[in-house]
């Protein structure tokens, strides 16, 4: 074994859990390694290392699939399910974890070990060669690594198997929102469209309108890198168990809550997008360390989907980010960092540049009434290329057609179409509507949590953020994979989920802004 886990939970003491526990602490600290290597792959390795970095990774992917769907593990599963000592009370820690790795094991023996090596070793690659395709908006470099991903997930999709009635696209987002399926998911963002779609009419066709002048300055990257991390800090994601680098598109890596690695990027005329992402990662990563660290490599000790992650990030991003109280404060530390690069700003035109309402071509620098088209779409062209009935070939036009049709727009380059994000190269498909998801989570979440702190906001103006911080930590982070994601929203809020509250917060703010 790589460690003794010391064990320092409540759990009832068994020789077949602690075996279990342990093995569970293994496997994830060989996972958390493959995420440390990839954070680097992202930041700091010298680009011709990606050949042997793919073999890493594969290795430990390996090795990794290989311990947690061993026959051991299953046999200590079962042991642990017969112990009515164990799993006698269903919401006991110890059963939690066992139900909890009980499924994962089942849903891994589906894969075989070969075909998890390959993924990962492709996932390395791809990655590499979308970040140069996408440099040189150069769309025939990157298809052939395209076509490789549909394939490969088209096999893990037949691996997994699906529901009678159901396709493709639904085994695959089951390893990122449990229960989730592309006709459900359709259900969900149809009348969505048609809400949204109303609001950014109204938003466009309306005589008042914010100033774009925040949106026009030229600062200087250092500084910018400097106020983002004072944001960063005030929101209170805790550097010493994390950091911040820069990469061509921002992520977190979670390896432990004790170190966190969050990245964002930069430009010289945009401040907006690196505020925006930095405060978005911020978000993933206070969720990550606010995870319960005596639970670290077990289910409990996990985030429960990516819908509840997104929630997180978004909530950090928007609600907060994007909020009148928030500019209140952070519009004073602006001109502090800035100085007369700023000053002919007013707090309108900071705020109002903040919610600009604009059809654009770039996902992550969507204003909040467009950016779910940009997930709609995505949703739309995976479960096409997953059933074979779009080929990588054809992918640019049937994203370009999308974006005329959904935003009224012509994708000038590949670059800024269907090569901007950084998933479709890390082999993952099923995972777009989780960030829809994610904004109606985090519009509800927002909501209970201003239910039960009516002053939170009024903090933000004064750069005070703990309130929010904690709420969180106590009603979602604390719980980690306890309750699905459905589940745990409703007992946060008391409600089941709904478009509503998200339409509330854009319909609040943005009618103030435009006049509507």
């Amino acid at each position: 074994m790589i460690y003794n886990p010391g064990m320092t939970t409540s759990t009832t003491t068994s020789t077949n859990w602690d075996r279990l526990a342990e093995a569970s602490r293994r496997w994830q600290t060989i996972n958390s390694i493959t995420s440390l290597l990839h954070w680097d792959q992202e930041t700091k390795m010298p680009s011709k290392g990606i050949d042997h970095r793919g073999r890493q990774v594969a290795l430990l992917a390996r090795m990794a699939h290989e311990e947690a769907t061993c026959t051991e593990v299953g046999e200590m599963i079962a042991a642990c399910e017969a112990d009515d000592d164990l799993t006698g009370n269903p919401d006991s820690d110890t059963a939690i974890n066992v139900a909890r790795l009980r499924r994962d094991y089942d849903r891994g023996t589906k894969l075989s070990i070969e075909l998890v090596g390959e993924r990962a070793e492709l996932a390395t690659k791809a990655q590499h060669h979308w970040a140069k395709a996408r440099a040189a908006d150069d769309y025939a470099q990157f298809e052939p690594w395209l076509d490789k991903v549909i394939d490969l997930n088209r096999r893990m999709a037949e691996a997994f198997g699906w529901a009678e009635g159901g396709e493709p696209w639904d085994a695959l987002a089951e390893d990122y929102e449990a229960g989730c399926t592309a006709a459900w998911v359709e259900s969900v963002f149809t009348p969505l469209r048609e809400r949204l779609q109303t609001l950014l009419d109204a938003c466009m066709g309306s005589s008042t309108q914010p100033s774009n002048a925040f949106n026009e300055v030229c600062l200087p990257v250092d500084k910018q890198e400097a106020f983002v991390r004072l944001i960063a800090d005030k929101i209170g994601f805790d550097f010493d168990r994390g950091r911040l680098d820069v990469s061509t598109h921002p992520f977190c890596s979670g390896f432990h809550p004790t170190d966190v690695r969050i990245t964002t990027r930069f430009h010289e005329n945009n401040l907006n997008d690196a505020i925006g992402s930095t405060m978005h990662e911020c978000g993933h990563g206070i969720y990550e360390q606010g995870l319960r660290t005596d639970m670290a490599g077990l289910p409990l000790g996990t985030s429960v989907s990516l819908g509840i992650h997104e929630s997180q990030s978004r909530m950090w991003e928007n609600q907060v980010g994007r909020s009148d109280t928030f500019w209140r404060w952070a519009c004073e530390e602006l001109k502090s960092t800035f100085g007369n690069d700023v000053a002919h700003l007013s707090y309108d035109d900071v705020y109002g540049g903040a919610n600009i309402v604009r059809p654009d071509f770039i996902r992550v620098e969507a204003d909040e009434a467009t950016y779910n088209m940009h997930i709609m779409i995505r949703f739309e062209l995976e479960r096409l290329m997953l059933k074979g009935e779009l080929n990588a070939a054809d992918v640019p036009e049937a994203w370009n057609q999308r974006y005329r049709e959904y935003l009224g727009i012509d994708v000038p380059d590949n670059a800024r179409g269907c090569m901007q994000d950084i998933h479709w190269s890390m082999c993952a498909m099923g995972y777009f509507p989780t960030y829809t998801l994610g904004n109606l989570y985090s519009a509800q979440l927002y909501e209970a949590a201003c239910d039960a702190n009516p002053d939170l906001e009024d903090g933000y103006a004064k750069g005070e953020f703990t309130a929010l911080r904690t709420w969180l930590n106590d009603n979602v982070h604390v719980h980690g994979r306890r309750y699905d994601a459905a589940t745990l929203c409703e007992k946060a809020t008391g409600k089941p989920l709904s478009a509503d509250p998200l339409m509330r917060h854009l319909g609040g703010k943005l009618s103030a802004i435009y006049g509507l």
